[in-house]
């Protein structure tokens, strides 16, 4: 079972959450591969995505994201195949607070991806090892898998 972790990250944080998280997989036998802002042909033929982004501005994904998903919005490309999860790293002062995730939800749910459990969102006014935080969740995806 291939797992894809693809990040979106403006200040680095969710992309060193997505290496995290892709290490513990890899120790735990997973095969995995891991893109920062891909293009939607590099990850359209992988069945399992792990998202981790940031949110960015007023509740925007990352600008290296941001053409990943501008791409599946244009598609006329069914991805119910497509079982994903999402990881979000945001500022609790912000009423956007993990407005990405939101996003990133909607998106792949309106072309039939389907989300395999609920998503992290973590406060980074509350969480200091944030890498530690995701990797405490990922169980529940494993599980869900």
């Amino acid at each position: 079972m291939n797992i894809c972790v693809i990040s979106g990250s403006t200040l680095g944080s969710a992309e060193y959450v997505a290496e995290h998280l892709e290490e513990v997989l890899k120790t735990q036998g997973f095969s995995t591969a891991l893109f920062h802002g891909p293009e939607l042909d590099d990850v359209i033929d992988e069945n399992i995505w792990l998202i981790v982004t940031s949110t960015h501005g007023a509740g925007e994904l990352p600008d290296n994201l941001k053409p990943l998903f501008e791409q599946i919005a244009a598609s006329d490309k069914d991805l119910s195949s497509l079982r994903f999860a999402v990881v979000g790293l945001g500022n609790s002062d912000y009423d956007t607070f993990c407005h990405a995730v939101n996003k990133v939800e909607t998106q792949l749910s309106e072309k039939s991806a389907v989300k395999i459990c609920d998503s992290l969102k973590i406060d980074v006014l509350h969480v200091d090892d944030q890498e530690q935080f995701a990797e405490d969740w990922l169980p529940q995806f494993i599980n869900a898998l």
